[in-house]
């Protein structure tokens, strides 16, 4: 028998989680999400509860993932696909806006869902922090300072401001629950722009990039 390459390991365990997550998501859809144990979740996906375990926390953590899965990776690139010239304060603001709000319908309905629990609220807005780690790799190369803590500061400050946006948009100020399943009376609807409150969340943190920037030219 032949140990399986890396590459091929990797693979399977990515089949594995997006397998879990797409389980997740519809049966949180057909059933409500309060109705949806990790073993349901599991054998749906063709795996033991304690594979399971070794991808997601909990339930929610698996339903939110179905929205957010390489969010954080494609806002990195993103920013590292923009041209030298563009400012980078408008290339973060750009792709964190690009990649929050370019949403097909399966995502919108997802995000639908995910207001109507606490919990799943919650798990929502804790996805932000993987922002920081791929971002900081792309800040520090492009401000050509890999050993500074810049890039670091700056990555956090994004993460952070990106989930005070999203807790505006996505966060009840009246009814916090719905009643019953997906579809039910009382479902909170996020409102507003989010593109707007992503950019007016942002927009303080212009000047430290301007600067860090600032600090590179020769």
């Amino acid at each position: 028998m032949t140990t399986p390459s890396p590459g091929l390991r990797e693979r399977k365990k990515q089949a594995t989680r997006e397998a879990l997550r797409e389980a997740a998501l519809r049966l949180a859809v057909e059933h409500g999400p309060d109705q949806v144990r990790v073993e349901d979740i599991a054998e749906a996906a063709g795996v033991s509860p304690r594979t399971y375990n070794n991808y997601f926390a909990s339930r929610e953590q698996a339903i939110v993932s179905a929205v957010t899965a390489d969010r954080e990776a494609r806002i990195a690139a993103a920013v590292a696909s923009r041209p030298a010239r563009v400012r980078l304060a408008d290339a973060v603001t750009e792709a964190v806006v690009e990649q929050y709000t370019n949403t097909g319908e399966r995502e919108h309905e997802a995000l639908l869902l995910i207001a109507t629990r606490t919990a799943l609220r919650d798990a929502f807005l804790d996805t932000t922090a993987g922002i920081e780690p791929p971002l900081t790799a792309v800040i520090a190369e492009r401000l050509d300072d890999t050993a500074a803590h810049t890039a670091r500061v700056l990555a956090a400050s994004v993460a952070a401001a990106v989930r005070i946006a999203l807790e505006r948009w996505i966060r009840p100020t009246g009814n916090t629950e719905a009643a019953g399943n997906f579809g039910a009376g009382g479902l909170v609807v996020p409102s507003g722009s989010l593109p707007e409150q992503l950019r007016a969340a942002l927009a303080p943190l212009a000047p430290a990039f301007d600067a860090a920037e600032r600090r590179t030219q020769p």
